[in-house]
């Protein structure tokens, strides 16, 4: 039986990977030349990697590839991703193509609010806690002055802050609720060291506070913490043309797509079991986008999701119309980003999308980031109104289940040939491949 290690954040890489490879894998020599296998060449990237994280032992590779020919308010752009599922790139791009020359995607900054609380227990008289807030808010603004200072220089800074009584959800429990603008930076940090002095600042005034008794001076913080769901900072992102264009398939007529796309729409709208997995499609474009520009999308998921079920049932992130002969696709949904601090300044590749981005702000970002989950939307659902879901996504998982049975170059060939005209699944392929070696 493996024992308990102790300090095993102080040892070294090679010590780590010793310890894991001879006590969890069979064959310590082949794991340890595994891990190897994906450290970078270059002795200083590879630290830069070592470090971003703690107890390093590798780097886990997920391919990017660029998704070309997005139309963006006048600007074409190629989008990088990160993604290791087949054919959300492909999927991607082709919607991108599809609407080329239709006039692109339009998008629209809804707001760039973010959110971050004071969590604090306190029991005593609620209109007395709302005179001494009163007196307090212009304390915090002065007291935290100095950790906005750079931040308002940008143009950002703390835009509010209130007090919220929500001890009708727990006993005694009020909330500083306070309302920030980042700019170019996600925020987190700045946001957090704000909160943490407000919280420094809420305790010390409360013990002076001569109004208050006793037990009510002694305000207990709870935590204080941004948010990820930052629904008003948000964008909207469409696309649009006469149904008539809407051409995917001989076997429809396009006002018959239309009509499908705007029914599939609407079961995602009012059918959780279907909103999940239609949102999930969005989240392959998204998240692909979020990894390849150094962004949370733990967050990123965490506050899109929260949206999707703010009317109180979870539901479709995005929605289908047809009025007076014009198609129009649409999303909105928040998304808090940033192209300053964090990755963004240390990940070479990082800062190499941002680039072929044309180093866009956060505003910026952000419409391309929905733009990307849009495209992913409308190609999946397209797919599954007219051909069905499989029949393109299968096609390009074919090297992946060649690749699992060790399928060589000239058998990939042959067989990316036959599945040009005849369906994939694992079972035909696996035929296929025995009928070649034989």
């Amino acid at each position: 039986m493996t024992e308990p290690i102790s300090g095993f954040s102080k040892l070294s890489k090679e010590e780590k990977i010793d310890w894991i490879t001879t006590n969890y894998t069979k064959n310590a020599a082949q794991s340890r030349k595994i891990l190897q296998t994906y450290w970078n060449l270059d002795q200083n990237v590879q630290q830069l990697h070592d470090e971003f994280i703690e107890n390093t032992i590798t780097n886990l590779y997920v391919p990017q590839g660029i998704a070309p020919n997005f139309l963006i308010n006048d600007t074409l752009y190629a989008i990088p991703m990160a993604i290791e599922e087949s054919s959300v790139i492909a999927a991607a791009s082709k919607a991108a193509k599809f609407w080329l020359k239709k006039g692109g995607f339009k998008t629209t900054i809804l707001g760039t609010e973010k959110v971050g609380q004071v969590h604090f227990i306190f029991k005593g008289d609620t209109n007395r806690l709302n005179s001494f807030f009163t007196y307090l808010k212009p304390i915090l603004l002065a007291e935290s002055a100095s950790l906005t200072s750079s931040m308002e220089k940008r143009g950002g800074g703390i835009t509010d802050i209130v007090l919220k009584d929500k001890t009708k959800q727990l006993e005694n429990y009020y909330q500083l609720h306070a309302t920030f603008e980042t700019k170019d930076a996600m925020g987190a940090n700045f946001i957090n060291s704000c909160l943490e002095q407000f919280a420094a600042t809420l305790k010390k005034e409360a013990g002076n506070y001569d109004a208050f008794s006793k037990q009510e001076k002694d305000i207990e913080v709870v935590m204080s913490i941004l948010s990820n769901y930052v629904p008003n900072c948000s964008v909207r992102a469409e696309v649009s043309c006469p149904v008539e264009d809407l051409k995917l398939t001989e076997e429809l007529t396009p006002q018959h797509t239309a009509e499908k796309i705007v029914q599939a729409i609407k079961i995602a709208h009012v059918e959780p079991y279907r909103a999940v997995t239609h949102n999930k499609g969005i989240m392959n474009g998204i998240d692909a986008v979020v990894l390849a520009t150094g962004n949370d999308f733990r967050a990123i998921e965490a506050g899109v999701h929260a949206y999707a079920c703010r009317n109180g049932q979870y539901s479709s992130l995005t929605h289908a119309s047809i009025e007076d002969g014009i198609f129009t696709f649409w999303i909105e949904l928040p998304l808090a980003l940033g192209t300053v601090g964090g990755l963004t300044n240390l990940h070479p590749l990082v800062k190499l999308n941002l680039e072929i981005l044309q180093r866009p702000s956060a505003e910026e970002l952000m419409q391309i980031i929905a733009v990307a989950g849009l495209a992913q939307n409308f190609a999946a659902v397209s797919s599954l109104v007219t051909t069905g879901i499989q029949k393109g996504h299968m096609k390009m998982h074919l090297l992946n289940i060649l690749n699992q049975l060790g399928a060589n170059e000239n058998e990939k060939a042959k067989l990316v040939t036959y599945f040009k005209t005849n369906p994939v699944t694992h079972h035909g392929v696996e035929l296929q491949l025995n009928e070649i070696r034989k």
